[in-house]
């Protein structure tokens, strides 16, 4: 299933546009010049870089259309999109993500993009799993630039040093990054995470432990209709969550985000991490060639290991007034070429099925992710929870409450309590 998730996992698009007055269609040599003003939300300056190069080209293949392209902060851009969106303000692309696709379209903000899908024959290679990241419902809303998957990587010569093989289940990730944990040198075994982005961890342990039990199409839920909180399963996988954080991991990760928690393995402070294909890129600027390497995800008693593919990408705002230009640039950005290009350039999967065939995908750190999806009976793919209302403050939420029971200031039982009213709740409120 993961093969046929990175076979599924590719593509891109991107922009936004808007207009002058009595503008025509552009791209044709004729008419009057159209503008669109296209935003991005997950900015760096390595990937801003690489987008505004293919806007560039864009242009150039299409005289007739300008794109002005808004490239906020990391951490502001989201509100901005936000605004833009609600105070009816010239936006034509935008990129949208998994998290908040759901928000925008229940306030009307993204077009569907079907008709425009209908008539592109490179839709025909985009993965399944790319579809279903910028979906809800039957509706595609925005075409993904790239997918997210974790994967395990590990530092070999620390694994040689000691003896050890790259551990294959949560119980044996917990004893490899005990034996390799020295704090005397400044080492520990495993990049925790307990800051923002911490549920990548607590869920990934309790849905393992579930295994067989979670409903793969509302994944906070068991099929029997529990929260995957509430189960003798989940407790079980936090007391080893608790025991890998005590025993295994630096005492101020307990506040690590994603870049202390990268930045800790690239240093040689830490062994082992959990993370997504992009972290590839700084791994191999930092570290020396063959001290790291990576490995599938470890599984839960069940032999299972779930995960899910993430990411973001272009769609076209509702208030657009130039949605056919807007469309133009989005399949320019979301072409087999275009994506595979972007995806090797910043270390994501490619949403087209066909870059699976080039090498650069089937050999090194990005094998691993082929070989999980080669083995979908173990490696299981999920469908997040980003129909309820209340997604996007999970995070939040169970990160402090996380960081409580890791400071002692509360129990397992009743942190897992809290977890699971969260979700029955979101449920409820979801049935309105």
């Amino acid at each position: 299933m993961l093969a046929s998730l990175l076979c599924a996992i590719l593509t891109i698009g991107m922009l936004a546009g808007c207009g002058s007055k009595n503008e025509a269609e552009g791209g044709n040599g004729g008419g009057d010049k159209v503008t669109l003003r296209m935003i991005e939300s997950l900015t760096s300056p390595k990937r801003t870089e690489l987008i505004q190069a293919m806007v560039t080209k864009f242009e150039e293949a299409n005289p007739n259309i300008k794109v002005e392209f808004i490239s906020p902060p990391f951490d502001q851009a989201d509100n901005k999109i936000r605004t833009m969106l609600a105070s009816n303000e010239q936006i034509d692309v935008l990129e949208a993500r998994d998290l908040n696709v759901a928000e925008y379209v229940n306030n009307e903000y993204l077009e569907p993009l079907n008709a425009y899908t209908d008539k592109w024959s490179d839709f025909a290679t985009v993965s399944s799993v790319s579809k279903s990241v910028g979906s809800i419902g039957d509706k595609l809303y925005f075409v993904p630039n790239g997918l997210y998957e974790r994967q395990m990587f590990y530092r070999t010569d620390w694994l040689k040093e000691a003896g050890l093989n790259p551990p294959t289940t949560w119980d044996e990730l917990y004893e490899v990054a005990k034996k390799l944990t020295d704090p005397a040198k400044n080492r520990f075994g495993f990049s925790f995470r307990g800051g923002a982005g911490s549920t990548g961890t607590t869920d990934a342990i309790i849905l393992a432990y579930n295994g067989d039990k979670v409903n793969l199409e509302d994944s906070m839920f068991t099929k029997d209709g529990a929260t995957v909180y509430s189960t003798p399963e989940a407790k079980a996988g936090m007391e080893l969550y608790l025991k890998l954080y005590k025993d295994a991991s630096p005492p101020d990760s307990i506040n690590w985000g994603f870049q202390e928690q990268v930045q800790a393995f690239t240093s040689g402070v830490t062994g082992i991490l959990l993370q997504d294909p992009d972290v590839i890129q700084s791994l191999q600027e930092k570290m020396t060639e063959g001290t790291w390497a990576t490995a599938p995800l470890v599984t839960g008693p069940t032999g299972k290991a779930l995960f899910a593919a993430g990411g973001a990408g272009w769609g076209i705002a509702s208030q657009s007034k130039h949605k056919e230009e807007a469309w133009k640039l989005v399949e320019f950005l979301s072409s087999p070429e275009a994506n595979t290009a972007f995806s090797k350039d910043y270390g994501l999967i490619p949403i087209h099925t066909k870059a699976t065939e080039d090498e650069f995908f089937k050999t090194g750190p990005y094998k691993t992710l082929i070989d999980m999806s080669n083995n979908p009976d173990v490696f299981v793919n999920f469908k997040p929870a980003f129909q309820y209302p209340g997604n996007a403050q999970w995070g939040q939420v169970a990160m402090e409450s996380g960081q409580s029971l890791l400071l002692g200031g509360s129990n397992l039982d009743d942190t897992l309590k809290k977890w699971d009213e969260y979700w029955v709740d979101q449920k409820a409120k979801l049935k309105k």
